[in-house]
């Protein structure tokens, strides 16, 4: 088994590309160790010393490590626990299937207003494949008052151009493509 990596804008987090499916829909986001313990992957990359942070996406992991360590000691215990989990057949979540509760989605709800229902699909066929890229994720939090409010997961959450992503990208776009959106802000 061959796994790619690939650095992200966060200099914190490096994307890990298995070569197979990770995900088979949504995203699964575990920013601490507690979290963690709904996927027994999850659950090993914190075991190591200055993991802070691990993310699943459909075909990639993201792992943000503490600033004080360098991916130089990180990286090579990463790539051998996520080789030894996808070699051993062991299922991604403690109930053995494929979401484990935490998974992310922009799926219409009955209640979305029309409004809601255009910001969720500008984000998901502009916004989340840009970020999936770069090892992340948004997540739509609600939309009041022209305000859209997101959240950046996976390597996207701290990365220190997500607020000029938010503002001068998507913010932009959502005001561009829907007049009523005036302002986005992160959750």
């Amino acid at each position: 088994m061959f796994i790619q990596t690939e650095a992200t804008p966060n200099p914190a987090t490096l994307k890990f590309l298995p070569g197979q499916s990770v995900m088979d829909s949504g995203t699964a986001n575990f920013p601490t160790r507690e979290d963690a313990a709904a996927s027994p992957l999850a659950g090993r990359l914190y075991e190591i010393e200055g993991v802070n942070g691990v993310f699943f996406g459909a075909d990639f992991i993201t792992v943000t490590k503490v600033d004080d360590r360098e991916w130089d000691w990180l990286k090579p215990s990463v790539l051998g626990l996520i080789m030894e989990h996808f070699t051993s057949g062991t299922h991604l979540f403690t109930d053995g299937g494929t979401d484990g509760g935490a998974v992310s989605a922009h799926a219409a709800s009955d209640e979305d207003d029309e409004l809601v229902v255009q910001i969720k699909e500008l984000l998901d066929t502009r916004v989340r494949p840009a970020v999936a890229q770069d090892g992340g994720d948004i997540l739509f939090h609600g939309f009041e008052g022209g305000v859209v409010y997101l959240q950046m997961q996976g390597s996207c959450s701290g990365c220190p151009s997500s607020a000029a992503t938010l503002k001068m990208g998507i913010e932009n776009m959502l005001r561009h493509y829907i007049p009523e959106v005036v302002e986005v802000r992160p959750v």
